[in-house]
């Protein structure tokens, strides 16, 4: 599979880049619409992007970087050559989520009630960013056959670009990628409740992700690992312990305090 979307001659565009930029836009673009609904400044959030996003990509490329410490060790100029894969989801939420902190706290503004439009607009963009995996032909599992993925009624592309040196392999891109596309589907529907409290749909994602990560995680077999242990599941598991507390402290008090879709209640929840 050729990985390249365009070559100038003097430059290469790869598909992996494109998608992640594909995956900021529309994710950036529903965190936007999600604020104007609640009169958040457009500004203010532009501003937030311009110093998260290559805040985050840092974060997800260092994270994968430290995990591969041998190799980089002796190809230091590698470690700059992100358009050919190699970022760290969990990395890009840890750096993010510090940032996030600081961010809202300097600015004095609510800081669950940001993570929560963020929410809206993380799982999207993983599911799209996951294509990119696909164009560079990493992130996949184990081996397995044709006719197995067939058995799935997985496109024949996908099925042709799983096959690397005569072997197919789980596309355990595509598995996380729907996950994350169905986990989208869910955070909208249940935004509409009348009574979710703020931070609880960081609760959700929080857990969805995670769950999802660590099975899939089983078939990856290209995982960051420590020791015998597989990060993305240690983290994945973090995740979802995390989340189900918040929920649960969030969900303390009145019924009707503290609700998402209380227009009133939009600067009033710090951190």
């Amino acid at each position: 599979m050729n990985g390249i979307f365009l070559d100038l001659g003097f430059i290469k565009i790869y598909w992996y880049s494109v998608m992640i930029l594909i995956a900021l836009l529309i994710g950036g673009s529903l965190v936007i619409k999600e604020g104007k609904k609640w009169s958040v400044n457009e500004d203010f959030l532009i501003n937030l992007f311009f110093y998260l996003i290559p805040l985050s990509i840092i974060g997800a490329r260092l994270y994968f970087v430290a995990f591969n410490s041998e190799y980089y060790k002796n190809n230091v100029m590698e470690i700059f050559k992100t358009w050919e894969g190699g970022l760290a989801i969990h990395g890009a939420i840890i750096v993010g989520l510090l940032f996030l902190v600081f961010y809202t706290k300097k600015h004095k503004v609510s800081t669950f009630r940001l993570l929560d439009m963020m929410a809206v607009g993380m799982l999207i963009g993983q599911a799209i960013g996951r294509w990119g995996n696909f164009f560079n032909q990493e992130a996949y599992g184990v081996a397995t056959s044709a006719e197995f993925l067939k058995k799935l009624f997985i496109p024949q592309f996908i099925i042709d670009g799983m096959q690397i040196n005569g072997v197919y392999y789980h596309p355990t891109f595509l598995y996380e990628s729907l996950w994350c596309f169905v986990g989208f589907i869910l955070i909208l529907l249940i935004r509409r409740y009348k009574y979710l409290k703020i931070g609880q749909l960081t609760s959700f994602y929080l857990i969805w992700y995670g769950l999802g990560r660590f099975f899939v995680e089983y078939l990856r077999t290209d995982s960051l690992m420590y020791n015998n242990l597989k990060m993305a599941q240690l983290a994945s598991i973090a995740m979802v312990f995390i989340g189900i507390i918040l929920y649960f402290i969030k969900n303390r008090g009145s019924r009707l305090s503290n609700l998402y879709n209380d227009e009133e209640n939009v600067e009033n929840v710090i951190f």
